[in-house]
Formats: structure tokens, C-alpha cells, sequence
């Protein structure tokens, strides 16, 4: 029977895999720093070949991940995180490293992926309730319509998904792009994780676009450069785990206390495959979306219209 591989949407996760399998890997630069503070603690991964992109997965391209073991906790106020602007911030500053510097003011489209009615796939839909849009202003007044500091024209749009809309994403993302024309799409989506440490303390930002649903095994058309014609940054926080990861963990840790054979068994169960179409999420994860929301829309708005404060800035 097959080796259990768990699904996971980070990069960071799927390198890590390769290694503890003792796979080479090639193609790959990877680049790790902490903050000052020693508050998050950020890994870049670039996939430069295909050969990288084959053994990991995933496609070429450059992965950001934030790790912030309070992103989800409570601060002094209930409705955002603990450091909230602090991690606005790092985000603003690893997205804007991704986005265009050609032009400015450029058009940027953000799509809010994910179902309203899943408080687990509502990021999307969350941050763009909070997002600030200028288009129609810019349209109807021209460049007074745009605020002062702003470094984008912004627009925004939830798709929904398949079963509500009976449209893939990808085409009614490519349809709104075709008609608006902008110079860069973002698109902001709950994802899966491997590790259950990483939920809800974890954002991902990447140019290589999105696959919606292909952490839940839900595979859906990708919405990357290739299928809308424009570049396509991606940002993502994992809000669930398959529980067969749960499974696989717990069984490691008792690795060393049970004989080889009864943990091989035990890995390589029909009962793990079956858990593969069960994924799980933390208790308070209403909670933990409004204040995640809140801070990826603040680090949107950071990076597209400016405000803030002025130290954080001079470090962009």
C-alpha cells in the first residue's frame, strides 16, 4: 500500500516533506530570517526549475510564508490579533516585493475566494468586506477620486463558488478581467495545512496564483498568469488540517514507543485513507477569521492605499 501523504497547500510544508523523505532536492533556493522582535519568523522558497517544481508540487515561482504564533490570539482590543499591525505590516512589505513596480498608480483586481456559509472557507469574503476600493470613484472624478497616497486603483469581487453560481471561479474571475483590464489580480483564500501548528498562524503569499479547493482535494480550474493573461499574487492562511494529518502526527510522536512493524501498519491503514475526506478546524474559528480578515485586508490597504505608521514606512 502507498505511503499516507497528506494534502497541504504551503510550500514550505511540501519542502519540508521532501526532506524528511531524503529525496534531493534541486531547483530550490530557500531563504529564512526572523523578525527583529523575534514575533514571526519568515521562510522564502523559489522553485527556479522544473525539477524543483515536479518534487515539490508546486509551481515555479517565489513562496512567502509568515509564521506568527499569535496571529490568531487576542490583543488588548478582542477584534484584531495580537501585533495586528505589526503583521499588517510584514505582509504589506513581502506582497509589495511581489506586485508590479512599472507603473504607478497601477489596477489591481482582489478576489475574496471561498464560501460565506463556510466559517472555515470565508477568508476571502471576509478580507474583502473590509477592503478599500477606489475605482468607481476614479472613474466617476478621474485622479481626484484617488486618495492622496495611494499606489493603486483598486477594485474588488467574491465569486462564490460552483455550487452556488454553477460557474467555475476561473471563468468569472477571467470575465471581470477582461472587462477591467487591471495590471495585477490578488486573490486571498482559506488553504489546508499539514500541521496542525500551523493553523491559523500561518500566511502564505505567492506569484503563482491559486488552484481553488485543492487543499480540500476539491480541484478546480487555476486561477494563475497563464489562464487570465495578467500576473496573479496569491495570499492564503490555512484554516483546516486533514484529520488523517492529525492521525499521522500523533502516531510519530508515539513512534518510539511502538515496534516498527505496528507503526507501519498503523501509517499505511485503510483507516487513514478514509479520513482523507475529513479536515478540521480550530473551535474558535469565527473568532479567529474575523480577526485574521481584519489584518489581511489592513496589510491590502497598507500595501495599495497607504496610512500607517511612519516608522513602518521608512521600512518598506
Amino acid at each position: 500500500m502507498a505511503y499516507f501523504q497528506a494534502r497541504t497547500d504551503l510550500a514550505l510544508e511540501a519542502r519540508e516533506y521532501v526532506e524528511d523523505s531524503n529525496q534531493e532536492l534541486r531547483g530550490v533556493e530557500v531563504e529564512e530570517y526572523e523578525d527583529e522582535e523575534g514575533k514571526m519568523h519568515v521562510t522564502k522558497v523559489k522553485i527556479t526549475t522544473q525539477n524543483g517544481a515536479k518534487i515539490l508540487g508546486k509551481p515555479k515561482g517565489t513562496y512567502v510564508t509568515l509564521e506568527v504564533p499569535g496571529l490568531c490570539e487576542c490583543g488588548e482590543n478582542s477584534d484584531v490579533g495580537e501585533d495586528h499591525e505589526e503583521v499588517a505590516w510584514e505582509i504589506s512589505k513581502q506582497l509589495t516585493q511581489l506586485l508590479p513596480k512599472d507603473k504607478e498608480p497601477y489596477q489591481v483586481l482582489v478576489v475574496g475566494l471561498g464560501n460565506r456559509d463556510v466559517t472555515a472557507d470565508a477568508l476571502g469574503p471576509a478580507v474583502a468586506e473590509h477592503l478599500s476600493v477606489s475605482r468607481h470613484m476614479v472613474q466617476e472624478y478621474g485622479a481626484l477620486g484617488l486618495p492622496k497616497e495611494s499606489h493603486a486603483i483598486t477594485s474588488c469581487i467574491v465569486p462564490g463558488v460552483m455550487a452556488k453560481t454553477g460557474m467555475e471561479t476561473a471563468e468569472i474571475v477571467k470575465g471581470i478581467v477582461k472587462e477591467t483590464n487591471p495590471d495585477v489580480v490578488v486573490v486571498v483564500d482559506a488553504l489546508a495545512a499539514r500541521s496542525s501548528k500551523r493553523l491559523n498562524r500561518t500566511i502564505q503569499i505567492s506569484n503563482t496564483g491559486i488552484h481553488p479547493g485543492s487543499g480540500v482535494g476539491n480541484h478546480r480550474n487555476a486561477i494563475d498568469e497563464e489562464t487570465l493573461g495578467v500576473p496573479v499574487v496569491a495570499v492564503g492562511v490555512p484554516t483546516v488540517v486533514d484529520a488523517a494529518s492529525i492521525v499521522m502526527d500523533a502516531l510519530e510522536k508515539m513512534h518510539k514507543e511502538l515496534q516498527e512493524t505496528v507503526f507501519l501498519q498503523a501509517r499505511d491503514s485503510v483507516v487513514l485513507s478514509q479520513l482523507h475526506n475529513m479536515y478540521v478546524t480550530a473551535k474558535d474559528i469565527d473568532s479567529t477569521i474575523k480577526r485574521i480578515s481584519f489584518t489581511l485586508a489592513e496589510a491590502l490597504n497598507f500595501t495599495f492605499v497607504g496610512g500607517g505608521k511612519k516608522e513602518h514606512k521608512e521600512k518598506m
